[in-house]
């Protein structure tokens, strides 16, 4: 993070999104989906303001390290402008202090307004996804950590379609799926799953209702695991009875766009010629222009990491990029079907780290 604000020339960064602020400070076991935090990184340390729900589970991750932890009583901007003007007195020029565009008006003009009483205030500079592009390199560490999340939704995975039957509501599924991956290792899920039959599947985001599964259908689940705090993420399509012709049409397009990006993938390549690949695949099967999506995402500590797979992203993948791959086709009226893995660029390919095969499931 310091390398990267001196690169940009900036001297602190007021960090303000809850998993950019996991990610710096690497605690486990701190923070959920409250709001309630801020870390401000000087050139020297880095303190995190919270409040007294989570000091001591903080304080205790923070140990003997770096971090300084503090609950004052008192706003985000106030706290801030009194440790900026701490840590940066005496300096002869205005310091540059980093902001995350994702921050609310509101917090922006408490900020101005708290650093209106600072004897030498900040220079604040608008950034965009900064830390965010920091977080689309893992480690080995956060490798393993999805991995570990991908071997609880691969487990789900072969138990719902030991479960799934002709009758049952896609409501009923989704309990299930979700229950199993919370009794089999899931800390939280990564998002609500999707169960969707038949015609509802034509929407890619549909919500699991009281529509029942019939004979002739095929179902999407989309669904993932959260583990040690990093998400994983997986799409199958499982047919009810033998499919017909044209959902065996659609299935074999899905896969070998599927397969084809996968194989492409490696350093080097762009977000944009990924996806261009998967439309080319999916229009010379005959269904050009029914996926709509983008192919894939970053995945880490949230469901949507950069980078993506989309015809808007010209940037080339590098080593530790983790992403998905998830083709689809998408007929309204009719079916939906999307097949999707995601795995790890390597310094000479993709490593999947999804294990469940790529066959056609047939219940």
């Amino acid at each position: 993070m310091r390398v990267a604000c001196d690169e940009d020339g900036i001297r602190s960064f007021f960090v303000r999104g809850t998993s950019n602020i996991a990610w710096l400070t690497a605690f486990d076991g701190v923070f959920d989906d409250e709001d309630a935090h801020v870390l401000l990184v000087t050139p020297h340390d880095a303190v995190l303001h919270t409040d007294s729900r989570y000091v001591e589970a903080a304080r205790a991750a923070a140990a003997d390290g770096p971090i300084v932890v503090d609950d004052a009583r008192k706003s985000h901007a106030a706290f801030v402008a009194e440790i900026f003007a701490e840590r940066h007195a005496g300096q002869d020029a205005p310091i540059v202090l980093g902001i995350e565009d994702a921050i609310a008006l509101g917090e922006y003009r408490a900020l101005e307004a708290a650093f209106a009483d600072v004897v030498e205030p900040p220079r604040l500079r608008e950034t965009s996804r900064f830390v965010l592009n920091l977080r689309g390199v893992k480690d080995a560490g956060e490798i393993a950590r999805m991995r570990a999340a991908q071997a609880v939704t691969d487990a789900a995975f072969a138990h719902i379609v030991g479960f799934m039957r002709v009758g049952m509501t896609e409501r009923e599924v989704q309990i299930e799926l979700e229950d199993f991956m919370r009794r089999h290792g899931a800390e939280g899920l990564a998002f609500p799953s999707i169960v969707a039959a038949g015609a509802n599947a034509a929407s890619p985001h549909a919500v699991p209702g009281d529509a029942r599964l019939e004979a002739g259908q095929c179902v999407v689940l989309d669904f993932g695991a959260r583990a040690h705090g990093y998400c994983s993420d997986m799409t199958r399509t499982v047919f009810l009875g033998e499919p017909d012709a044209r959902l065996r049409e659609a299935y074999a397009a899905i896969r070998q766009a599927n397969e084809q990006v996968e194989a492409a993938l490696k350093p080097g390549v762009t977000g944009a010629a990924m996806h261009e690949l998967a439309e080319s695949v999916l229009a010379e099967a005959g269904f050009a222009g029914k996926m709509g999506h983008s192919l894939g995402h970053g995945v880490g500590l949230d469901i949507h990491e950069e980078p993506n797979l989309s015809p808007r992203n010209p940037n080339p993948l590098v080593e530790g990029n983790v992403v998905t791959v998830e083709p689809g086709v998408y007929l309204p009226g009719e079916f939906g079907m999307r097949l999707e893995d995601y795995g790890v660029v390597t310094h000479d390919g993709f490593a999947v780290f999804t294990q469940t095969t790529h066959d056609m499931v047939i219940i």
